[in-house]
């Protein structure tokens, strides 16, 4: 299985991609949400996306939309961590764009693979 993981922090990119190729899933990064869309144009065989919320150059509850507008079928996964509101907020946001699942940062390895693994 195919992901992709969405996350304007590299360290954040950086700790998920170890977790899932750790767990045996197949895991490209972008740092935002322009990369993310050439690589999905590259890479029919995505079937889950990780994105984070809040981003610089494209809010992820924008790249939510495109991705189900383009892609309805594909999976997505919503983290953050809030800012200048709660992260409950955001995620409850990218709930309604479209996200099938949402994890409120700080989360670990279990609460990330439970999430895919419900989807």
């Amino acid at each position: 299985m195919k992901i992709l993981v969405i996350d304007d922090d590299t360290a954040i990119l950086k700790y998920l991609r170890a977790i899932l190729k750790h767990n045996g899933f197949n895991v490209l990064t972008a740092d935002s949400g322009q990369k993310a869309f050439e690589l999905l144009s590259k890479n029919q065989d995505v079937t889950i996306v990780i994105t984070d919320i809040i981003m610089p150059d494209q809010e992820g509850i924008e790249v939510i939309r495109k991705i189900k507008s383009k892609h309805p079928h594909m999976k997505i996964v919503a983290i953050s961590g809030g800012r200048k509101m709660s992260p409950e907020s955001y995620l409850q946001l990218a709930y309604a764009a479209g996200a099938d699942a949402t994890l409120k940062k700080p989360f670990g390895e279990r609460e990330l693979l439970n999430a895919l693994h419900h989807l």
